[in-house]
């Protein structure tokens, strides 16, 4: 049961169930029960309840029973939250107000996670499994908040980083940076014979510079 915690995981499954137990459940919970009304000189007014009819009381039955399974799936402090509430829209409601936000506050939400979803790479040393837990995550909660990509994009998506990844390995492989060959690829001062820099920048150069300039003096 829910418990205040991990609202968006609970969120998806309470969906599918409610779905797969009666869609016209989900139904009355997205949109609220059907009120049984009556018409008279053309003015709408609440039926009786001794005039419901079998369909009536069913719409009416459906709103209770969408009502049970939401009290059956929270904890304690979420019941208290949504037990004064009349219909099973209006506890779905304000479950979803206070653990999504409003509008402000889910687009910044959607903003964070497109952004994580657009920079998502598979980081060094990381498993496939954990990487696809991770890009999981991100898809899910933007679809819980409204935004969702096609499978076709999610798929070229993954691929890509995939590649990139495979050709970081690939590269590493055939061309492995020991140190010997980091060693190889400094540059070789030609003043002293030593790696590291050039001979511009040697310190035996510059040792003999002031040398050079007495020498150069007591000539003139």
């Amino acid at each position: 049961f829910f418990d205040g915690v991990n609202y968006s995981f609970w969120k998806t499954r309470m969906t599918i169930f409610l779905q797969s137990l009666d869609y016209q459940l989900w139904h009355i919970i997205v949109n609220g029960p059907r009120m049984p009304t009556r018409t008279i000189d053309g003015v709408v007014s609440p039926k009786p309840e001794n005039e419901y009819n079998d369909n009536d009381f069913r719409m009416l039955q459906l709103n209770s029973k969408a009502k049970h399974v939401l009290f059956c799936a929270i904890g304690f402090n979420e019941f208290n939250r949504i037990s004064s509430c009349d219909s099973a829209k209006e506890m779905w409601d304000l479950l979803e107000v206070t653990y999504e936000g409003m509008n402000q506050v889910n687009e910044s939400k959607i903003s964070i996670l497109v952004h994580e979803y657009e920079l998502f790479v598979m980081h060094d040393n990381e498993c496939i499994s954990d990487m696809f837990s991770r890009f999981t995550t991100i898809i899910n909660s933007l679809k819980n908040l409204g935004k969702s990509y096609s499978n076709q994009e999610l798929v070229r998506k993954i691929l890509r980083f995939l590649k990139k990844q495979e050709g970081r390995k690939t590269f590493k492989k055939n061309f492995p940076q020991d140190e010997e060959s980091s060693k190889r690829d400094e540059p070789t001062c030609y003043e002293c014979n030593k790696p590291g820099h050039f001979k511009n920048e040697c310190p035996n150069l510059k040792k003999k510079e002031p040398i050079k300039k007495k020498n150069d003096y007591f000539k003139k």
